[in-house]
Order: structure tokens, then C-alpha cells, then sequence
């Protein structure tokens, strides 16, 4: 008789209820909680399951070959903080000179991993950042991250909702191969932050975050060398600034007022910048919704590259700054003697904005000596709503540079055209652009200084209350041709004219 031996498969679904996790709202969670990550990590890696209930946790930390997987019903609480118990202190920086503290720090968080391959967190579930700070700097035991990831590669971030995720929902720094796919964000200050990152994908997720950036792509010094973020996909997402909390709860509030840093109003937006050492390249963004929240921002001030960008079939309503707001300058919060970057080869297409903040226009603008080159607009539709009375009295008669300044469109004052403000270009396109007035205005609607290179093809704009429609400063090799009410023309350098 032959004998069949077999051998039981190795258990690799670990459930934190079984190392002593309660779950229960109120009992400290965290020791359990990483005595079963650390016993899947000692396995050869698996899955840490968290059933229903409301796991209070301070500092959770990953393991390599990891999925936390957060089933429905499961909430992953953060914890507050009480006397010197709480959450990871902040590792000593490589360098905190040249980014703000929450970009210089991984540990401080809810959820943290550095140096970690395959590693996922998943699930229907919740993670919500109760206990933490949305400001820093702070040392322990304050958190101020729901999820912070440090050089790690081979990373799923999938299906979850965060909560008040404190200063960062996500931080990823220096994390390679990150997918982000399905997930809610209803938060107190920025939603997703992609920093030093390469290949990444970013899909299907709503972020609601009225007090801070929606989804933000950055290129900080904190790995203490500049790296670029790069290759980088962002795609059928939704970005907005209804009031904290009411976008999960589904009643889209508008009442919390300015409570942004920059008291500006809700931001909420998908923006490059501002830390931006290494700079962005080979990056599209597509299908995407904006709604009650600032517009689209490419932004690069502290010496990197931004360049190979495609844009396409974004709508947007209700927008309370720039709709496109590009930027090169020269803050240049980075090691000395670093050169200032450029901003080239962008394609933005197929846009469509209605109920647009027509303070600010869509403003594009280099610094003298320094241009934005190579930019195709296309494809746009813009509905501006009109200036109320105080910023009517406030119209810049000549817009400052403010090279050295944090990149804002407000920055700049109550810019003197109501559409397109383009300043120090080159070798820019806007092709079948439909610009329309909402109320009375004043203001032309374009205005092009210190241009080299620019061609106008099928503009359609509605012309303000004795105003020109177009307004030239300085500009060679302007081309015009079947746009109304603007005549064809070919000029090879003009001072100063208005159509």
C-alpha cells in the first residue's frame, strides 16, 4: 500500500484578532497590530487582516512582502496623543533646509515604511486620521501623516477611504513602481503627495481636500540629493474643496470658509510643485474632474526641469482661482549656485471650465531671461464669471515679476486681462480657444508680453466693454489667423499695440 504524505500549506493570512487586537474603539491597538505584521514579515510575508471594527492605533509599521488589508466595516483609527505616549518621533532628517518639516520626516505617521519592497494596503475599509495633526513642526509623540512611504518600490494602494489624514494623507518620497487605484480622500490638508517618485500610476480616485492640494506632484530635496518625479500616469480621477467630511458623507458643504493656509479659499487642485529640486518629467494627466476648487498649477521654482507633459479632457466648475496656471521661477529653496530650471514641452487639450475666477485668468508666465517654451493649448472653453467690486478696484496696471515668491496666482494681484496673461514665452500655440464672459467687463481678454513666437488659430473671445481684445508688449513672430473678432495677421516684432 503506498502512503501519500501531505504537507499543509503555510497559513499566510495573519488576523490581528487572533494577536490580541480588539478592535473596539478604545483599546490600544498598536502593539497587537505590529505583532502580527511582525509575524507575517518572520513567515516569508502574507496578508495582516483587520475584520470589522475600529482598531485605535498609533504608529503602524510595515514590513517587507506585507498587504494590510482593511475589510468592510474595518477602521484603522489614529489615536491621540497623551503625555509622551503616541506616535513614531521624526527621524533625523537627511536634510529639512529646503522643504517644509512634514515633507522631511516618514515616521511620524499612522501607517509608515521605509526601505520596503511589495508592500501593499487594500481593502473597502478605513483609515482614519483622527489623532492627527494637520501642521508641524512637531516632535514626539505627534503624528501628523496617515501613510508615509520612504524609498520603497513595488507598492498597491488600493480601495481604502482616508479620513482626516493629517498634513499628508499619503506621502510617498523616493517610491518607485506605486500604483494608487480606487481610493476616497476626504481630508485636512493635502491629499496625495508624489514626491522623487517613478512610475507611478494613479487612477480612479476622488480627493477632497479643501484646506491643501488635492493631488501633488513634488520633487523635494529631503532625500538629500535632487531626484526627479518621472514617468508618471493620473487618470480618471476627481479633485474638489467641498467642507472636510461632507464629500464622504455626500452632502458637498461650502460653509468652512478660508481656512487654508494662504486664506485664499478652498484649494483641493492637482498641481507640480511647490518643492521642485528634481523636477517632473514624462507625465500625463487625463480625465479628470475639478469642482469647487482651484485649477490646474505646473509649477517649477527651485532649479528643476518640467518638462514632456500632456494634458487632456479635464473639465472643471466653480473654480476659485487660475483654470491653467504655469510657472517658472526663481525661489530656488535649494542648494547654491543651483541654476534656474525650465518649463518646456507641455500639451494641454480637450479642457472645458465653466464658472471660472476670472481675477487671476489663466496665467502663464517665465521670468525675465528665462522663458516657458514649446506650450500647445488646444481645444479649450472657458467661462468667466466677472469681477466683484473690490477687485475691480484693485486691477494691476503692470503685474509684478515676483521672481523669488512662493508660486501663487494671487501672488501676482488682479490680473489686468480677464482670459490669458502670457508673459516671457516662447514659441507658444493656442489653437480653437472659446473664451466667454459671464457678466460686464472691462478688461481685454488677452494680454502677451515679452513673447517670442506665438500663433493664434480659431480664438473665439467675447469682447469686454471698450476693450481692446488683444494686447501686445513686446513680441516677435506673433501669427493670427481665423479667430474673431481679431484679424488675421503676421507680425515679426511689434513694442506695443491693441487689436
Amino acid at each position: 500500500m503506498n502512503l501519500i504524505y501531505v504537507q499543509a500549506a503555510p497559513e499566510t493570512t495573519f488576523n490581528v484578532k487572533n494577536f490580541g487586537a480588539k478592535g473596539d474603539s478604545t483599546t490600544l491597538d498598536t502593539q497587537a497590530i505590529n505583532n502580527t505584521i511582525e509575524a507575517a514579515a518572520k513567515a516569508g510575508g502574507g496578508t495582516v487582516y483587520f475584520p470589522a471594527g475600529t482598531y485605535l492605533s498609533f504608529s503602524i509599521r510595515l514590513k517587507s512582502h506585507i498587504s494590510l488589508y482593511l475589510d468592510q466595516g474595518a477602521t484603522i483609527l489614529g489615536a491621540t496623543p497623551s503625555g509622551d505616549v503616541g506616535y513614531d518621533a521624526p527621524e533625523t532628517a537627511i536634510n529639512d533646509t529646503f522643504q517644509d518639516f512634514g515633507h522631511s520626516h516618514w515616521h511620524n505617521s499612522l501607517i509608515w515604511g521605509e526601505n520596503l519592497e511589495d508592500i501593499s494596503i487594500l481593502g473597502p475599509g478605513i483609515i482614519h486620521g483622527k489623532g492627527l495633526s494637520r501642521s508641524g513642526p512637531y516632535r514626539a509623540p505627534i503624528g501628523n501623516k496617515a501613510i508615509a512611504l520612504k524609498l520603497c518600490r513595488n507598492v498597491i494602494l488600493k480601495d481604502f477611504t482616508i479620513l482626516y489624514g493629517g498634513h499628508f494623507g499619503i506621502l510617498a518620497t523616493g517610491v518607485d513602481n506605486l500604483t494608487i487605484d480606487n481610493l476616497k480622500i476626504d481630508t485636512n490638508r493635502d491629499g496625495i503627495d508624489i514626491d522623487c517618485c517613478k512610475n507611478v500610476r494613479v487612477s480612479n480616485c476622488s480627493v477632497n481636500s479643501p484646506w491643501d492640494d488635492g493631488i501633488c506632484l513634488k520633487s523635494s530635496f529631503a532625500l538629500g540629493f535632487a531626484r526627479p518625479t518621472e514617468n508618471v500616469t493620473i487618470t480618471n480621477c476627481s479633485v474638489s474643496g467641498f467642507d472636510r467630511g461632507t464629500f464622504y458623507n455626500g452632502t458637498y458643504q461650502r460653509n468652512e470658509g478660508h481656512l487654508v493656509p494662504d486664506k485664499e479659499g478652498p484649494t483641493g487642485r492637482i498641481k507640480f510643485g511647490t518643492e521642485s529640486n528634481g523636477g517632473f518629467k514624462n507625465i500625463t494627466i487625463s480625465n479628470c474632474v475639478f469642482e469647487y476648487c482651484r485649477g490646474l498649477a505646473l509649477e517649477t521654482v527651485d532649479g528643476g526641469l518640467l518638462e514632456d507633459v500632456t494634458i487632456s479632457n479635464i473639465t472643471m466648475r466653480d473654480i476659485i482661482n487660475s483654470p491653467i496656471f504655469l510657472r517658472l521661477g526663481g525661489r530656488m529653496r535649494a542648494p547654491e549656485n543651483t541654476p534656474i530650471g525650465a518649463l518646456r514641452r507641455i500639451n494641454i487639450s480637450n479642457i472645458n471650465v465653466y464658472n471660472a475666477d476670472s481675477r487671476f485668468a489663466t496665467l502663464i508666465s517665465g521670468i525675465p531671461g528665462h522663458d516657458i517654451e514649446d506650450v500647445r493649448l488646444s481645444n479649450i472653453s472657458i467661462w468667466y464669471r466677472p469681477l466683484d467690486a473690490a477687485s475691480k478696484e484693485s486691477i494691476q496696471q503692470e503685474v509684478p515679476e515676483f521672481e523669488k515668491a512662493y508660486p501663487e496666482p494671487q501672488k501676482f494681484g488682479i490680473i489686468p486681462a480677464y482670459g490669458f496673461f502670457i508673459r516671457h514665452t516662447k514659441n507658444i500655440e493656442l489653437n480653437n480657444i472659446n473664451l466667454h464672459l459671464m457678466g460686464n467687463e472691462t478688461r481685454p481678454a488677452l494680454i502677451v508680453n515679452d513673447v517670442n513666437g506665438i500663433k493664434l488659430r480659431n480664438i473665439t473671445l467675447d469682447k469686454g466693454t471698450n476693450s481692446a481684445s488683444l494686447v501686445m508688449k513686446n513680441v516677435t513672430n506673433l501669427s493670427v489667423k481665423d479667430s474673431e473678432p481679431l484679424k488675421d495677421l503676421d507680425i515679426k516684432q511689434i513694442q506695443t499695440k491693441s487689436y
